[in-house]
């Protein structure tokens, strides 16, 4: 039996993208108006778990401190404390987070840094940061 050994057609399929390290990982950015499944941040909804395991520690009277928390935990209490502020985010916020649904600037290491403790201001003031980021990278 002979076989046609016939070369197959070409296809070049061009898709513009940018690379943006995020956070520690690559991520893939589409044009305006792709949309693509975001995927969970595991290393923020483990410290969103952290956070609120930690408050409810403290809440409960099982330690009277952040200090005597940090020091049972073994971590330093500066880490803990700005940590902690994650119990603080609008709960909308956290649902996002945890459905990997979150504007691509928040990030642990942007959370890190003090945020407004007023739900709106935050949507606000995330919402502002993801804006500008788009503008400082055509």
């Amino acid at each position: 039996m002979t076989r046609n050994a016939s070369k197959p057609n070409t296809i070049t399929v061009k898709v513009p993208f940018r690379v943006v390290n995020r956070g520690g990982r690559i991520e893939v950015q589409l044009p305006e108006g792709a949309s693509i499944p975001r995927r969970t941040d595991n290393t923020l909804v483990k410290a969103l778990a952290r956070a609120f395991r930690w408050k409810r520690m403290i809440e409960s009277g099982e330690f009277a401190s952040i200090s005597e928390l940090a020091a049972k935990e073994g971590i330093a209490f500066t880490y803990m404390a700005r940590l902690m502020r994650l119990s603080l985010l609008a709960p909308d916020m956290v649902d996002a987070i945890v459905d990997g649904r979150q504007p691509a600037n928040v990030t642990l290491a942007n959370l890190m840094d003090p945020f407004p403790l007023e739900w709106k201001e935050q949507r606000t003031a995330l919402t502002q940061e993801r804006d500008e980021s788009r503008n400082d990278h055509p």
